[in-house]
């Protein structure tokens, strides 16, 4: 049985650390706590950095010129070992909202001078007693939407600030009962492979029967499902307004749909997760997002942070880099808010 006790540790040293320094001294935080060989994935236009100084460079030392007062307010935080190399590295996982005021133009966003709840995932591979790799997803889109500005058409789901689990119990500092960690991953699993057979009707790959959406998700989804989405899709709440809201378009507007599995995919107590770089490539035929196809295959690298509740799932954290899978078609959202911006 592997403790994860101390790579959590590494990663609770690491946060009090970094979140507790002075924007100056944030490298030298960041150094103490990574390996030589550091390496780093951030969501586009950030994408992949080596080494703590190029992380503060390209991303952390922009972000905290521009949101002054920035506080992790954390919901979720578990470890695990990552089911997509044989179970031979531990990684953790820590999910919520960094509260700012956005006091500084981001990216082009225009500041408001407000409160912004900046949406994250970070997952941090732990070996040696250091952070030897992390993967940090924020919801840029969503910001955009907080500083009043909205790039794509109307999405077809709610757009509200996420809250954490309904039981509030997703911060699990202590160990947890193994067999509770194996039953989430194993559904999580079992709910993968389900979305992979229907692919593969859809695709004329199988020609086994194919199930109703409603048929197909209340075998690991609960009745009262909620399904947090990225800014341009939404959130959600039950199996009905899942199917209309995301499932739907997302099967039918997107063709070609090609997984590339994950980078890391862990469980531990009734939480877990994964992320892929990327997980998916699609097809746009038109229609998804609102907009027109571009037929050019394109990437999706998307988070999923889920809670088990008994037999099944009732709660899924979503980031996808919509960003990164528009810019794929030749929409760059962020050039454009530039470009408005200069006129």
């Amino acid at each position: 049985m592997t403790d994860f006790q101390p790579a959590k540790a590494v990663t609770r040293a690491y946060m009090a650390a970094f979140d507790a320094a002075a924007p100056a001294d944030r490298l030298a935080a960041l150094q103490a706590h990574t390996g030589k060989d550091y390496h780093w994935r951030g969501l586009h236009p950030f994408h992949e950095q080596s080494g703590a100084q190029e992380v503060i460079d390209a991303f952390w030392a922009p972000l905290l010129s521009s949101f002054s007062a920035l506080q992790r307010r954390e919901t979720i935080f578990f470890a695990g070992l990552n089911d997509t190399d044989g179970q031979s590295s531990v990684w953790t996982c820590s999910m919520g909202h960094f509260k700012a005021l956005f006091d500084q133009d981001w990216l082009g966003i225009p500041a408001t001078r407000k409160i912004a709840m900046i949406r994250y995932a970070e997952f941090h591979r732990i070996d040696g007693g250091k952070i030897a790799e992390t993967a940090l997803f924020i919801d840029i889109l969503d910001v955009i939407h907080q500083a009043g500005l909205n790039p794509l058409p109307p999405q077809t789901a709610a757009s509200f600030v996420h809250p954490g689990p309904l039981t509030n119990d997703g911060q699990l500092f202590d160990a947890q009962d193994p067999a509770e960690g194996a039953k989430t991953l194993k559904t999580i699993n079992d709910m993968a492979a389900n979305i992979s057979k229907a692919n593969a009707i859809i695709q004329g790959k199988s020609d086994a029967k194919p199930l109703t959406p409603r048929e197909e998700l209340s075998q690991h989804w609960h009745e009262d499902m909620a399904w947090y989405g990225p800014a341009g899709i939404g959130a959600v709440f039950t199996i009905e307004r899942y199917v209309e809201q995301h499932q739907q378009p997302f099967r039918r507007q997107l063709a070609n749909r090609v997984f590339n599995g994950h980078v890391a995919r862990f469980a531990e107590g009734n939480y877990g997760g994964f992320f892929g770089w990327p997980n998916l490539t699609v097809t746009p035929t038109g229609g998804y997002l609102g907009l027109p196809g571009s037929n050019r295959p394109s990437d999706m690298r998307v988070v999923d942070v889920y809670r088990r509740d008994g037999d099944k799932l009732a709660e899924n954290w979503v980031f996808i880099d919509i960003l990164h899978f528009l810019n794929q078609q030749g929409l760059d959202v962020l050039g454009r808010l530039a470009e408005i911006k200069r006129t």
